[in-house]
């Protein structure tokens, strides 16, 4: 029987040299050889129960031995740690390098021995922690498969390929790692800072009062009685003044009962029943209007006032009379009562006009002419039909309603007596003004109407009024944008003779009296002096 486990020298030794060699085998038949060669060689002993000799097979020559996770551990601790002490001595040999240049250019150009042993130390330093780092060369294949190439210098490469450092958690990167962390440190305080102070100040303005003090916008008793304001309702006080003084004015002796018994509506217990009238005579009320002047009633305070209401009798005789007013409820305008009896005052005092200075004023007589015979005689004859065909002829497009709309044949026969067309302002005496496309003249128009405003139709009745007319220049010619009633008179004065001195015009005592308005002269550019000029009122001497 031959040995199958004895050793052999050379291959095929232990077999029969007439024997052929047995065949190769593949590694996992030669394993299952060798595992159940070593169950029949191995001496049995006694195996406790659940436990079973495992043989130690060696490992598979494609399978490399897998590192466990401490290996693994302490090669990445080495190669950082490598990766470092590179780092810290080409810092190093580069600051040894700086030292020699300076050196150098001190020292002339010769470099210290020192200085360059140091480079060189520094030099061999480095090519040694790289060594360190890099696999032995005597391992075998399967350690050098198995170890991880060195890490390459950082030369600034970019791409994919490029190598880059990952921190571990909770450590801080290793290229300007410092700085940033600085900056985003730096960043958050700020950003709080910012918030905090924005927060501080919106508070401040939600719960915090200002320190300059605001005046109330509630008006005061002074803004009440410059602007008229009140809650007392005047307007329907004085319709019901107007009612009683009406009756109260208005008399006659067949009427006695009925005029009591109408006054007694309006008047208090107190107050005289026939508003002093005697029983004889007879008067009639022409019209009785409120002029607008209101005094208060001290005893009844906001609740009272006296109006004075304008009274015109059938005589054409004109007087005043101040009656007081009771009103209970000011918000509805209830319990109105007359609450005394009534006073004849005198008429508002008239008084003299100032004259108006117009030297300023330049009249364009050439346009005047213009307007009056190609503009103005054929407008009014339009306007006074309200013909709107013929209105379109003489009209801007953006004529204003008054323009436009006409008197509806209140008024016939127009006939433009005069025209003033005021040349702009700055225009020279004497000189022709130019005028600009779309430029707007004022001009003063006297007109003459015939056939018209009087009871009797067969009258011959002429009425003279004024207008102040509004003309724009346009590529067409002149065309009339506004119109207005009524113009000023430059001459100022009274045309009456007033039989009392106004006491605001009377002179005091010891001066003497003024001196009586000088006679308008005639306008700039042969204005005729009947017209009137712009309003604007001449500059009154000091009193002596």
């Amino acid at each position: 029987m031959t040995d199958h486990s004895s050793s052999a020298d050379g291959a095929g030794e232990g077999w029969p040299s007439q024997q052929p060699a047995p065949p190769q085998l593949s590694a996992e038949a030669a394993r299952s050889q060798v595992a159940a060669a070593w169950v029949r060689v191995a001496p049995q002993s006694n195996v406790p129960p659940g436990q079973v000799a495992v043989p130690s097979l060696p490992p598979r020559a494609d399978r490399p031995a897998a590192e466990s996770k401490k290996d693994k551990r302490e090669q990445a601790k080495a190669e950082r740690k490598a990766e470092y002490e590179r780092k810290r001595a080409a810092r190093k040999a580069e600051y040894e390098s700086k030292q020699a240049a300076r050196a150098s250019r001190k020292g002339g150009g010769k470099v210290s021995a020192s200085a360059t042993s140091a480079a060189t130390t520094a030099s061999a330093a480095t090519t040694a922690s790289a060594e360190a780092a890099a696999p032995t060369a005597g391992a075998g294949p399967s350690a050098a498969q198995d170890a991880p190439a060195p890490a390459p210098a950082r030369s600034g490469a970019r791409g994919p390929d490029a190598r880059f450092d990952v921190p571990r958690p909770g450590g801080r990167l290793p290229s300007n790692g410092r700085s940033t962390h600085v900056a985003l440190r730096a960043t958050l305080l700020i950003t709080t800072c910012v918030f905090a102070l924005g927060s501080c100040g919106v508070t401040g303005l939600v719960i915090g009062r200002s320190s300059v003090s605001v005046k109330p916008a509630a008006l005061d008793g002074k803004d009440l009685d410059r602007y008229r304001l009140t809650d007392f309702p005047v307007q329907s006080a004085a319709v019901f003044a107007e009612e009683y003084a009406s009756l109260c004015m208005t008399y006659a002796p067949e009427n006695t009962d009925k005029r009591r018994e109408s006054l007694s509506r309006y008047i208090s217990a107190g107050v005289d029943r026939d508003c002093g009238w005697n029983g004889k005579g007879k008067q009639q009320v022409k019209q009785a209007n409120w002029d607008g002047t209101v005094e208060e009633l001290p005893e009844y305070g906001k609740n009272g006032r006296y109006l004075n209401i304008q009274v015109t009798y059938t005589g054409g005789r004109t007087t005043t009379l101040s009656v007081p007013v009771y009103v209970k409820d000011l918000a509805g305008a209830s319990g109105l009562r007359v609450v005394g009896n009534v006073g004849e005052m005198p008429l508002p005092i008239r008084d003299t006009a100032p004259a108006l200075e117009k030297s300023e004023e330049v009249v364009d007589q050439e346009l005047s002419a213009q307007l009056r015979e190609q503009v103005l005689a054929g407008y009014f004859k339009a306007w006074a039909a309200s013909d709107t065909t013929a209105l379109t002829r003489f009209t801007t497009p953006d004529a204003t309603p008054a323009a436009v709309s006409g008197l509806a044949g209140a008024l016939t026969a127009p006939v433009v007596q005069e025209v003033q067309a005021l040349a702009p302002e700055g225009t020279e005496v004497g000189k022709k003004p130019t005028y600009t496309q779309g430029q707007a003249v004022p001009a003063r128009v006297t007109v003459v109407w015939g056939g018209g405003g009087a009871d009797d139709a067969k009258a011959e009745v002429a009425l003279k009024r004024s207008y102040r007319v509004t003309v724009v220049n346009t590529a067409q010619g002149w065309f009339i944008k506004d119109i207005h009633g009524g113009v000023m008179d430059p001459t100022g004065g009274r045309a009456d003779t007033p039989s009392t001195a106004s006491p605001t015009a009377a002179p005091a005592s010891g001066a003497s009296a003024p001196p009586a308005p000088a006679a308008p002269s005639a306008p700039s550019g042969g204005a005729s002096p009947g017209l009137p000029a712009s309003p604007k009122p001449a500059a009154s001497a000091p009193a002596p």
